[in-house]
């Protein structure tokens, strides 16, 4: 019997093998079993970029309802090419997976480092090498083959290459993007703006892009898990729906490549923030994450709606920077949690709990329910 940890693996950017998935599933069977890659009772295969087969869905539901012996691991670069491919339905066949860059205990595996987050960690060496872990972190982001090169020169290389290949070719190939000097510049000012209100006229004024063509552009960025925009936080939907989104790119080493063209030596507040975020939406998948404002200006970074409870969060670099006004604010009005997010925590607050980027994973972290 196979292995399940060794299952056949196609990678349909080879030619080769997505001819021989788009001749049918039968000739693909067939395959299979003149290569003596059939197994009893089960065959596990993996495909690798299905977007880029003719008829992705007709293919994988005739495998499933024909070959139940095959048990297939599908996956995709493009959530944008894939809900165009996918024309008929797979319901009831297939379950679901988001996989985005690593996340910060993901980090820590691919590291070799032997620490428990689900543990409370009281050790001062241990904090110690955990903020310098988490600073490796936020500055190069959690692409695997970025976080297992050891040197700083090379995973820049590799960033670039990122952008080059997949930014600035695939994507732009992919949604037959024309204005490609006028794209490449959006991108690189949202990753500056990573954290920020999004301002659409003032990107189309500063691109020279038209407003309705950038959201089109946001659309595909968001699809394709480069970035995500939060909505504010607001009981009255209607008045939710008309504010301005804030805009996160998912991955801080792709931020800081896009906004520096390099990786900056010490970390900055918004790659800082973007991180959290980007914890958030791996941990949390569940949680609707928002961020809140007021007309006399009160902010809050994130305010985390888990469906029975609000906790409301800022994150700073350095809990000295902290003004607990806002967030006490909230709480009062919403009967929310409230903490903050900080690297570094020489001044503690008597009503606002201050806690490590890393205690978000511990059973008695804010983001317990």
């Amino acid at each position: 019997m196979q292995n399940i940890e060794n299952p056949v693996y196609f990678d349909l950017e080879d030619f080769k093998f997505r001819e021989i998935c788009n001749s049918g599933a039968e000739q693909f069977v067939q395959y299979l079993r003149e290569n003596g890659l059939l197994y009893s009772p089960i065959t596990f295969v993996f495909l690798d970029e299905i977007q880029l087969l003719d008829r992705p869905s007709s293919f994988l539901k005739l495998l499933h309802d024909h070959y139940p012996s095959i048990k297939l691991t599908v996956s995709g670069s493009s959530t944008f090419s894939i809900k165009d491919k996918f024309k008929d339905s797979l319901v009831g066949r297939t379950v679901n997976f988001e996989l985005y860059p690593l996340s910060f205990d993901e980090f820590l595996i691919f590291k070799e480092a032997s620490i428990d987050l689900n543990q409370n960690i009281q050790i001062p060496q241990t904090i110690q090498r955990l903020k310098e872990l988490f600073a490796e972190y936020v500055k190069f982001g959690g692409y695997p083959k970025i976080v297992l090169t050891p040197e700083k020169e090379r995973k820049e290389v590799y960033l670039r290459q990122i952008v080059d290949t997949y930014l600035k070719a695939d994507i732009r190939d992919l949604a037959n993007i024309r204005q490609i000097d006028k794209f490449n510049k959006l991108i690189r000012l949202l990753a500056q703006q990573s954290g920020s209100m999004l301002n659409l006229a003032e990107l189309s004024v500063t691109t020279g892009i038209a407003k309705s063509t950038l959201e089109d552009y946001l659309f595909i960025l968001e699809n394709t898990y480069v970035l995500k925009r939060i909505s504010p936080f607001a009981k009255n939907l209607r008045k939710e729906l008309f504010k301005r989104p804030k805009v996160f790119f998912i991955d801080t080493g792709l931020m800081n490549i896009l906004s520096y063209n390099t990786i900056p030596e010490t970390i900055m507040g918004n790659a800082f923030e973007t991180s959290i975020f980007s914890e958030f939406i791996k941990k949390f998948p569940t949680f609707h994450v928002h961020y809140w404002r007021t007309k006399d200006k009160k902010e809050i970074d994130f305010v985390l709606d888990t469906g029975r409870a609000l906790k409301a969060i800022e994150v700073k670099l350095n809990s000295a920077q902290l003004n607990p006004r806002p967030l006490l604010t909230f709480q009062k009005k919403y009967r929310a949690e409230i903490n903050a997010v900080c690297l570094e925590i020489p001044r503690e607050f008597h009503q606002v709990r201050c806690v490590y980027p890393w205690e978000i994973y511990q059973e008695n972290g804010f983001t317990r329910v």
